[in-house]
């Protein structure tokens, strides 16, 4: 046998032994806690046989402690690119097998290399996480690692898209990564996310609390609003990236992909002419008017359980990829508070920095008052949304279904910040709820008023409220809203306006940035 076909059988050889990763024994305990390995990820992500890796043969340099003695091909990440339904993507793979899929210098070298290619190539990244953490044997050297990182991921944001998923424990420092990036998914009852353990806690703080507790799926996606997706196993976590990849450009110099639609554009829902109540106090639920109106009845909700009084996520008309933001009127009547400020806000800011035109459903009766807002911060935050807004400068259409009241209309992307504004006709816009303005204009009336008792008086002087001040005709004839439209041609209105600024040019003063109400 030729030395050159020798030198071939022990490449061959060290590319198995490398995608063994840290060998069969810890593989088999990987799969023992639900969990697929780094590569199986991969495969299972990409389009068949399109992953090409990097750098599967580095090993860590490390000597201290003893660590020089066991090491592996690959220094436990996984990286490279390949291609999801056709389009370049890059990824990386964190493989607990390897040293628990803790961070070392050359782990994070590995990191930044698919980082750095990802930009100068305008194509998505992917960041799959499965780690302990910081290797901390190489200290200092570690978290060198963790902020070259930080660093590339605060460059590429409003670049490439950023999707990080949570497939196993991700703790410490090794949070941050996943913050900085734009979607986060974590997966039911094996991935978890926090800055310090539950040892660190009851030290510090005598609380005693598990992982799950602390920083498990269900916590970062009702509570804290960390976490944009939960799933229910690994598999489903990769349909749901491939989807969301589906609605968003490579790069912010793109747009998204379009894609065929079969679905009729002048599609006329009647039962969106009834579907809002009566009765003001009786909820109507919002996501029926939104599968009602986008193609194929098709809605990809993001932060579906945080802050539930309003609804974000991404369709599509006629084809082309949209943001929706809207109230949710069946939770808290869908008023506006910290934590809804806080994700629409984002929501707005990550479509406007990706080219995504935002429709927005308005039926807001203000914003939730109290001291717990108010010591919360709702100045600021609500100041979040109004200056996400204002900034944006891609297509805006908003629709006001129901009642539009005062800052939070604004706030909502009222007419002075929206490009298009269509109303219902069971539409309410006003400086005030027609009982707040009852209370405070027609308080004389209502006392003269001897025929009619207080409620029943109060309940006339309102609605003459809505048809002289605050009905949408009224706002109509200000010039406050575009057009009334008929409920079941909303989907044929909103799509003509979304084809109508499709070549809309605009831009901010030159700035270094805006200082975003923090």
């Amino acid at each position: 046998m030729s030395s050159n076909q020798d030198k071939i059988n022990e490449l061959i050889s060290f590319r198995e032994q490398a995608k063994m990763g840290g060998g069969q024994k810890r593989i088999d305990s990987q799969h023992k806690k639900g969990k697929l390995t780094a590569r199986e990820r991969i495969e299972m992500l990409l389009d068949e046989g399109s992953f090409e890796e990097f750098d599967m043969f580095v090993k860590h340099r490390c000597t201290n402690f003893g660590i020089d003695k066991e090491s592996y091909f690959g220094d436990g990440v996984v990286t490279g690119y390949g291609t999801i339904d056709g389009r370049l993507v890059y990824v990386f793979s964190q493989d607990f097998t390897v040293f628990g899929g803790s961070l070392s210098e050359t782990f994070a070298a590995k990191i930044c290399k698919v980082m750095d290619m990802a930009m100068k190539n305008g194509a998505p990244l992917i960041g799959i996480n499965d780690s302990g953490g910081a290797r901390i044997q190489e200290g200092v050297n570690s978290l060198s690692g963790y902020t070259e990182i930080f660093q590339r991921n605060i460059l590429a944001s409003g670049v490439i898209p950023q999707i990080s998923a949570i497939f196993g424990p991700c703790a410490g420092g090794a949070v941050y990564s996943p913050a900085l990036t734009d979607f986060i998914m974590m997966n039911q009852g094996t991935s978890y996310m926090f800055v310090t353990g539950p040892k660190v806690v009851k030290t510090v703080t005598g609380e005693e609390v598990n992982q799950e507790q602390l920083g498990g799926a269900s916590v970062h996606a009702a509570k804290s609003g960390v976490a944009h997706f939960v799933v229910d196993n690994e598999e489903d976590g990769i349909k749901t990236l491939r989807k969301l990849l589906s609605y968003l450009p490579s790069n912010n110099l793109e747009e998204a992909p379009m894609m065929a639609c079969n679905d009729a554009i002048d599609r006329l829902e009647d039962t969106l002419n009834e579907i809002i109540p009566d009765n003001p106090n009786k909820p109507y639920d919002v996501l029926e008017v939104i599968r009602a109106i986008v193609d194929n009845r098709d809605f990809f909700e993001c932060q579906k359980l945080f802050a539930q009084n309003i609804v974000t996520g991404f369709a599509r008309f006629n084809g082309q990829s949209v943001g929706i933001i809207a109230n949710q009127p069946k939770y808290m009547a869908g008023v506006l508070d910290i934590n809804a400020s806080r994700k629409a806000a984002r929501f707005v800011r990550f479509c406007d920095a990706f080219n995504i035109p935002i429709v927005t459903l308005v039926d807001v009766p203000g914003f939730l008052p109290g001291t717990g807002q108010e010591y919360g911060g709702i100045i600021i935050h609500g100041a979040k949304l109004l200056f996400a807004y204002g900034e944006a400068t891609v297509p805006k259409v908003a629709v006001v279904t129901g009642d539009a009241i005062g800052q939070a209309y604004v706030a909502m992307g009222g007419k002075a910040m929206a490009d298009v504004t269509y109303a219902w006709p069971s539409a309410v816009i006003s400086a005030l709820t027609p009982e707040a303005a009852v209370a405070v204009l027609y308080q004389d009336e209502v006392k003269a008023d001897k025929e009619l008792s207080v409620e029943e008086a109060r309940a006339k002087y309102a609605s003459e409220y809505v048809e002289n001040v605050a009905g949408c005709l009224n706002a109509a004839k200000q010039g406050m809203v575009d057009d009334v439209i008929e409920p079941a041609q909303t989907r044929a209105m909103l799509i003509s306006a979304l084809e109508m600024l499709m070549s809309k040019r605009d831009s901010n003063p030159p700035k270094k940035h805006g200082n975003l109400p923090m």
